[in-house]
């Protein structure tokens, strides 16, 4: 057997993302192996940061578990991995299963249904006293029906492993949830079903060590991300005020949630709803991995911290290497996000001062937004989004999973 010089890691992605950890991982000299979609080939990978690249055939952008377990089983026979890690949401199960069958340090199968499965982390939440909406598995018709005399409409009936907004549908009397289970048919017991809370949602991103905090920021959708998703509105995040009292609250729940699901290290997604009926923060969900929607980008523009690159830091380290944070700002930061009508929409009227990024995809507009000061990045960002909707809004249906 060859020398072992470096610590490999495989890194799984069956979306494109990621990147600035698998340089990270590179800076810290290890041997970096993506597993990835056969359609995502030419992918803008950081292929000088990559030693090998092996692809999935993702038919219907679904990869087959057999096929995983087998490729990456003959992989190990000439390849000694040490780390596992899962950069998309839709592959935290795939790589904690891996981990199980190699016998690979990291989150097993039992935490790992904690960050994707929805029923799995309300039920463990709403035993651990964490407000969360009324819900319900949708499983046992006698129990739906009482649930039915107990909890008003409007409901909104989810999978338990999707991701974001895909596959919700909000439900507004008894006539369309039995329509809506009789579609969903053996696929029923895949879902859950909640009280729908009208409020304001937030989100946490937070960095775990040794089942500890070590970093964590508040931010404050400007719509329910729901919304965005199925009747069209442009997406905005703002951070939220240091200090403030919604800040200390979802802080404190996060930390809460977190020791309670049981994440020893790497990073996490959390939201939360701030009900406009009663004013309490309701935790929504949470994830094991970077938040989407270029949040990644949002948290870095306010506190200098890339969420990507310490996570790398901590899943090298596994605990035996002591983890120390990077000294953060505390700025403010907002995101504005859009489909465009235009194949490569022109930002270049927008440009502020405290403009520090702006997006390069297509038939998308996006930027971020940056400043000390919290009402002139309100100020940018509600003035961005106006003009936003003039120069390039335009929406599309949302598929009931992603394509891309």
């Amino acid at each position: 057997m060859k020398e072992k010089s470096a610590m490999t890691i495989l890194c799984m992605s069956s979306y494109e993302k990621g990147q600035e950890f698998m340089r990270q991982c590179k800076r810290e000299g290890c041997r970096v192996i993506l597993l990835t979609s056969k359609s995502l080939e030419n992918a803008d990978w950081p292929r000088e940061s990559i030693d090998e690249i092996f692809y999935i055939s993702d038919v219907n952008k679904e990869w087959n578990m057999h096929d995983v377990i087998y490729g990456v089983s003959f992989l190990a026979r000439t390849e000694n991995i040490d780390r596992i890690v899962a950069l998309d949401d839709y592959d935290v199960e795939k790589a904690a299963a891996l981990r199980e069958h190699l016998r690979c340090p990291g989150m097993g199968d039992t935490t790992a249904r904690y960050f994707r499965d929805k029923l799995a982390m309300r039920t463990r939440t709403y035993e651990m006293g964490i407000p969360v909406p009324e819900f319900i598995h949708v499983l046992n018709y006698q129990r739906i029906k009482d649930f039915l005399k107990r909890v008003p409409f409007p409901y909104v009936v989810k999978p338990r492993l999707q991701a974001g907004a895909h596959g919700i549908k909000k439900i507004h009397n008894e006539g369309e949830l039995w329509k809506r289970l009789d579609e969903l048919g053996d696929e029923q017991s895949f879902y859950l079903m909640e009280r729908f809370v009208p409020g304001t949602i937030f989100h946490v991103d937070t960095i775990i060590s040794e089942n500890e905090v070590v970093f964590a920021i508040a931010s404050q959708y400007g719509k329910p991300p729901m919304e965005v998703a199925h009747e069209g509105r442009v997406f905005t995040s703002l951070t939220v005020k240091y200090g403030s009292t919604d800040e200390k609250a979802l802080l404190d729940l996060n930390k809460k949630i977190l020791h309670a699901l049981g994440l020893l290290r790497g990073v996490s997604h959390t939201e939360f709803i701030k009900a406009d009926s009663d004013g309490k923060f309701y935790f929504i969900e949470t994830s094991a991995r970077v938040g989407g929607a270029n949040l990644a980008e949002l948290v870095e523009a306010a506190s200098g911290i890339n969420l990507w690159a310490e996570w790398a830091k901590i899943e090298i380290g596994q605990g035996k290497k002591t983890y120390e944070t990077p000294n953060t700002r505390k700025d403010f930061a907002g995101i504005i996000i859009s489909f465009a009508k235009q194949e490569w929409p022109d930002l270049s009227a927008y440009n502020d001062p405290e403009i520090i990024w702006k997006m390069k995809k297509r038939y998308h507009a996006g930027m971020i937004v940056s400043s000390p000061s919290y009402e002139r990045v309100q100020s940018l960002v509600e003035n961005y989004t106006q003009r936003y909707y003039k120069d390039f809004f335009t929406s599309q249906p949302l598929p009931d999973k992603p394509t891309a």
